[in-house]
Order: structure tokens, then C-alpha cells, then sequence
């Protein structure tokens, strides 16, 4: 009974129904205005929050990725002009280096140019001067000989002397031109120096030629990052993320590296710390102890490449006076010998604990006493692990030029995820204020349709009263 309490017509719930919505229809026409005043005011309290956290979203994001083209400028900047730096180094020292060997150089080619000079004078063709008895056997030519034997043979005499001349002056002017020949076969070593000479001076030029033409591209990627245009922000953005993804490639390689290393050392530390000893539940002392060891390395091998100014991760190590960064290397690398050293000895340990483990549990599984393998074969297994003990930690010891990618790349990447992340939220709310918004029109359209019959009444009865609204004016305007 107490479920049928509302029923007007009990046994027919439609019917009830039906009775109570008419019963009601008026009540709900006359709190219309109200219900969508209240629907309108919940939907302004609920969607308006939404659209201003989206607003706030968004400005946010344009705010950090301002922030992050500012710092991924500035390290850009700071990175070209690392490499300009570094490409005026290698120029200086290119210059220096040559121009210390210009001036020997220039001296060289000044002696091989002048005594080419020489020898070209030398080799100079200078026609002899014409001999003082040609005006006298001019005159005695002219001379009649037809009549007088004696004339004759004086004639034949000059002859004679004349062709014995000229043969050793042909003689002498063969032999003069074969001097000159001899000098000219002795210039090929001087051309050969020479072009040797100007083939180092071009190789220089060029090579400078070709740092330059670095430079120029640096600076123009310098003045594109002063000026901070899209084309320099892509630019360095595309290389922080190259960057970040090989470096995080070389950072797995590294972790796979440093498990290994940890592999080979656990066993050793556990005979030494003792393997009952826990510091956690799970972890054990020995386990820590061989993390320790680890890192102790990677750590060395950081400062040995910031000592080396190859990373630059603390700025206080490059600032440092050179006596000082050499002292922090070697200590550095002191330390890392020692720890190469130690590991090397755990891993002799853990090849022997191994070997005598198997040896225990094959007697103890035979009942009796096994022979002892080959020593042959088991010096290669014992000095592959003697070796990979004592490399591994130099191996480490590179992992901080990954480091210092990643880290540096990693704020790039970072905040454009983070950028990326805010506007989608921005995105969301948006989405969800205007979802709301529209739902409550949706709610206010509903309870307009479940007061529809009390709505038509209303309209029919506008339309007459304005239909005899205008029915009384249109007799006013005409009398007037």
C-alpha cells in the first residue's frame, strides 16, 4: 500500500500518472522563468569555471613555450658560440703554425726565383760582334783578279783562313748552345721546388679557405639565433630532440653495460659483506655495496671529462686554474685504475666461487669426487672476466658525454611535453565548459516540451490579442 500512496487511480499507474502531470502542468508553467533562470545560473557557475581554467591553460602554455624558446635560444647560443670559439682556436693555430714557416718559406722562393733569373740570363742568346777584317776583304774583293796571279792566290789564302773560321766559329756557337741547353735542363729541379712550394702554400689557403667557410655558417646561425626566427627555433629544436633520442639510445647501451658490471662484482660482495645481510626486505647489503662501486665510478670518469673540458656540467671545474684541473684529473684517474684493478680481482673471485660451487654440487650430485677440468679451459673464461672487470669501469667513465646530451636536451623535450600536455587539458576543459553549457540549453529545451500544452495556450492567446489589437487601430487611422 505504502507503494501506491500517489496513485490516484489505484491499480492504474499510468493513469495517475497521467492525472498528477496535468494536475502539475500548470504549477510548472508558472515556475517557467524560475526553472530556466536556475538552469541558466547553474550552467553559468559550472561552465563558466571551466572556460576561464581553459583560458588560464592556455595562456600558461603560451607562457612556457616562451620560456623554453628563451632558454633553448640561449643554449644554442651559448653551443654556436662554443663551436665559433673553437674554429677561431683551430684558425689561430693553423695561422701560427704557417706563419711561422712563412718567413723560411718566402726565403726559399726568393732564392729559387733568383737563381732561375740567373740562369735564364745566362742561358741568353747575344749575337757576336761583327770581326774587324770584314771592311778588308769588302775592299779586296772588289779587287779585279782576272789579270794577275797574284791576286789570286791571296784570294784563295783569304778564302781558306775564312773557312777555317767559320768552321770553329760553328764550332764554338754549337758549343755555346750547348752550355745553354745544360742550364736549362739544370732549371727542372728549381721548377719542381717551386711548384712543390706553391702546391704547400695553396694546400694552407685552403684549408684556411675551408675554415673560414665554417665560420661564416656558424655566424650566420648565430645572427639567426640573435634575431630569434622560427627557422633557428626549429632548427634547434629538431637537434635537442636527435640529440635527446641518441643520447637516451647510448644511456640504455650504458645501463645494459653497467648491469653486466654489476653481475660480475654482486657475487664477490656477497662473500665479502656477507649475503644474509639486508638492508631492506629485498635489498641487499652486497647489492648496495656493488652499486656503490658503480657509481663511484661513473663518477670519476665525469670528472675526468670535465677536467678535460669535453663536458660541462660544473661550471666550477672549467673555472678552475689549469694546475688545479690537472691535479682533479689525475686523482680521477688514479681512482679509476684502482677501481679497474678491484674489479678485475672480483672478477678472478667470482670465477673461482663459481667453480668451486659446481664442483660441490656435481660431487654432492655423484656421490663421489670429480676431476678438476682442463686449467687451459678455464684460464679463457677466467681472464675474458679478468678483462671485462678491469674495462668496463674506463667504460663507464664515458657515459657523462650521454649524460650531459641528455640532461641539456632533455629541458627542451621536456617542456614541449609539458607545453603539449597543458594546451590538451586547455583543450579538454574547453571541450567539457561547452559540453555543459549545452546541456543545460538541452534541459531547458526538455522542460519547455513537458509544459508544451500550457505554452500553446499561451501563444494562441498572444496571437488573438494581437490580431484585435490591430482590428481597433485600423479604424483609428482611418477616421483620422
Amino acid at each position: 500500500m505504502s507503494d501506491q500512496f500517489w496513485m490516484i487511480w489505484p491499480g492504474n499507474a499510468v493513469a495517475s500518472a497521467l492525472i498528477l502531470f496535468v494536475i502539475a502542468m500548470p504549477f510548472l508553467y508558472a515556475a517557467r522563468k524560475l526553472v530556466h533562470d536556475l538552469f541558466h545560473s547553474v550552467g553559468r557557475m559550472v561552465g563558466g569555471p571551466l572556460r576561464l581554467g581553459a583560458r588560464w591553460l592556455f595562456a600558461t602554455a603560451r607562457d612556457m613555450q616562451e620560456r623554453n624558446k628563451a632558454v633553448l635560444l640561449a643554449h644554442g647560443r651559448e653551443e654556436v658560440g662554443q663551436h665559433i670559439e673553437r674554429e677561431f682556436e683551430r684558425i689561430g693555430a693553423l695561422v701560427t703554425r704557417d706563419l711561422e714557416g712563412y718567413p723560411a718559406l718566402q726565403r726559399k722562393l726568393l732564392e729559387e726565383i733568383t737563381r732561375v733569373e740567373e740562369d735564364y740570363k745566362k742561358c741568353g742568346e747575344v749575337p757576336p760582334p761583327p770581326p774587324d777584317w770584314v771592311e778588308a776583304v769588302t775592299a779586296i774583293a772588289k779587287v779585279k783578279s782576272d789579270s794577275n796571279e797574284m791576286v789570286q792566290r791571296i784570294l784563295e789564302e783569304i778564302k781558306r783562313s775564312v773557312h777555317s773560321i767559320h768552321d770553329k766559329a760553328l764550332a764554338e756557337y754549337r758549343r755555346a748552345y750547348e752550355s745553354r741547353h745544360k742550364i736549362l735542363n739544370g732549371f727542372m729541379p728549381f721548377w719542381r721546388s717551386l711548384d712543390k712550394t706553391f702546391g704547400q702554400v695553396d694546400k694552407k689557403l685552403t684549408g684556411l679557405h675551408d675554415t673560414s667557410s665554417k665560420i661564416d655558417a656558424q655566424m650566420e646561425k648565430y645572427e639567426q639565433i640573435n634575431k630569434k626566427t622560427d627557422k633557428a627555433e626549429h632548427a634547434l629544436t629538431v637537434s635537442a630532440f636527435t640529440q635527446f633520442a641518441i643520447s637516451l639510445l647510448v644511456l640504455v647501451i650504458a645501463v645494459g653495460g653497467a648491469l653486466v658490471n654489476f653481475k660480475l662484482i654482486a657475487l664477490p660482495f656477497s662473500e665479502m659483506v656477507g649475503a644474509g645481510d639486508y638492508l631492506t626486505n629485498t635489498l641487499r647489503m652486497s647489492d648496495v655495496a656493488a652499486l656503490v662501486i658503480i657509481f663511484l665510478e661513473t663518477t670519476m670518469g665525469l670528472f675526468v671529462m670535465e677536467t678535460l673540458r669535453i663536458t660541462h656540467l660544473f661550471p666550477i671545474i672549467a673555472n678552475t686554474s689549469e694546475r688545479m684541473r690537472r691535479r682533479v684529473f689525475l686523482v680521477a684517474v688514479v681512482f679509476l685504475f684502482i677501481f679497474a684493478g678491484i674489479e678485475a680481482g672480483l672478477a678472478l673471485m667470482r670465477d673461482m666461487l663459481s667453480a668451486d660451487k659446481q664442483a660441490l654440487v656435481q660431487s654432492l650430485a655423484s656421490g663421489r669426487q670429480t676431476a678438476p677440468p682442463d686449467p687451459l679451459l678455464r684460464l679463457i673464461p677466467t681472464t675474458a672476466q679478468m678483462v671485462l672487470g678491469f674495462v668496463l669501469p674506463f667504460a663507464l667513465a664515458f657515459v657523462a658525454i650521454p649524460l650531459e646530451s641528455f640532461i641539456y636536451s632533455l629541458r627542451t623535450v621536456g617542456g614541449a611535453a609539458v607545453v603539449m600536455l597543458v594546451r590538451v587539458m586547455g583543450f579538454l576543459l574547453r571541450i567539457l565548459g561547452n559540453l555543459v553549457r549545452q546541456l543545460f540549453r538541452v534541459l531547458i529545451a526538455a522542460y519547455d516540451v513537458t509544459i508544451v500544452l500550457p505554452l500553446l495556450i499561451e501563444r494562441l492567446v498572444k496571437a488573438a490579442r494581437s490580431e484585435g489589437s490591430e482590428a481597433e487601430s485600423r479604424p483609428v487611422k482611418r477616421a483620422a
